[in-house]
């Protein structure tokens, strides 16, 4: 048979003091002594009592508990900012709900839904590619959650973020290839509808302006995150008449689809393709041929993103700082795009 909860009422008959008494030294009430409260504690472990965490929950309007919803719980970057948030709240007590959205509206309405009614005290949310409606955040917002956006973000008034410089990002990996001498630069873009990859795309378009480049539209094809993706824009983009000589993807999935395509056919990488990807997943450095990517920082975007929260919660002003923070990119340099390095080892 199920065993009956402990309760406060039976450690007080054990010890023949009130509940009221139990309750207090549970609490740590600075009016009960040191000696009962000592004498509570260890009785109460020693009938296995445990504490109601929704009563003190309700009691102290605080569960301790934050949710992160992210599009997939399985890509190195995500599973990385969930890391860092983590190291910046557990300490502080905190617990975390993961929730995966798989990029669909619906389900991200649903989980943040679930995610309220457990008297979540904030939500942490990189958007799915297909939000658009704001109405679930801002009610997060009306029932004074703090919500923190990460990487992906979508303007609703009063939510903080935290995200990469993706415009200067685009920029950077554009200008390198530029750099090694490339010209006829293409661009797998993913979905422009999400606001990270309209600003790679708005960078890598700046950079070829900069350095008098002509813009072409069939070198700009729309990807998704996967290896499949980035093979099947290499068959697109090689039946042109004027083929590129570098590829700027904005995933490294793709870029690496990308590569494997263009081996495939022959194509021989950098000396007449360079390749730059962008997340730096962990593969890119282990690859027989490792892969330039520019670098997002996700442990210390979950950091920041905790630390924003953390502000957000003191005091009584939960909800009136809003807090915008752009992180920079770093761009790692391999082999995939190293022409010059290349040029100079064989000078040798």
């Amino acid at each position: 048979m199920k065993k009956d909860k402990v309760t406060i009422y039976d450690i007080s008959k054990k010890l023949n003091i009130s509940a009221a008494t139990v309750s207090r030294a549970l609490n740590n009430n600075p009016k009960i002594s040191e000696k009962t409260r000592a004498l509570v504690a260890k009785t109460a472990t020693e009938m296995n009592y445990k504490q109601n965490r929704l009563a003190q929950a309700l009691k102290n309007g605080r569960t301790n508990n934050v949710g992160v919803i992210v599009p997939y719980i399985n890509r190195s970057f995500f599973s990385s900012v969930i890391r860092g948030i983590e190291e910046e709240l557990t300490p502080q007590g905190y617990h975390i709900i993961i929730c995966q959205s798989h990029e669909e509206a619906e389900n991200e309405i649903e989980q943040l839904n679930a995610l309220l009614n457990t008297q979540i005290d904030g939500i942490f949310m990189s958007v799915s590619k297909t939000t658009q409606n704001t109405d679930h955040i801002k009610k997060a917002m009306e029932e004074q959650t703090p919500v923190v956006f990460f990487d992906r973000k979508i303007d609703v008034e009063g939510v903080s973020s935290v995200v990469l410089d993706d415009f200067k990002a685009g920029f950077m990996a554009t200008e390198h290839l530029i750099d090694q001498g490339c010209k006829k630069i293409a661009h797998l873009s993913g979905d422009i509808n999400l606001e990270i990859y309209k600003n790679r795309y708005e960078g890598y378009k700046a950079d070829l302006q900069k350095y008098d480049i002509e813009y072409k539209d069939e070198l700009v094809i729309n990807t998704s995150s996967k290896i499949e993706s980035g093979m099947q824009a290499i068959d697109e983009l090689w039946k042109l008449k004027d083929k590129p000589d570098a590829i700027f993807s904005a995933g490294d999935y793709a870029a690496l689809g990308a590569i494997q395509e263009l081996k495939q056919r022959g194509i021989k990488i950098p000396e007449e393709v360079c390749v730059v990807g962008f997340s730096n997943e962990p593969f890119t450095k282990y690859m027989e041929l490792p892969i330039t990517s520019v670098d997002q920082t996700p442990l210390m975007m979950g950091k920041i993103a905790a630390q924003v929260f953390l502000e957000q919660v003191k005091g009584d002003q939960a909800l009136s700082i809003e807090k915008k923070v752009v992180l920079s990119p770093e761009l790692f340099i391999r082999d995939s795009s190293s022409r010059k390095i290349l040029n100079l080892s064989d000078g040798v």
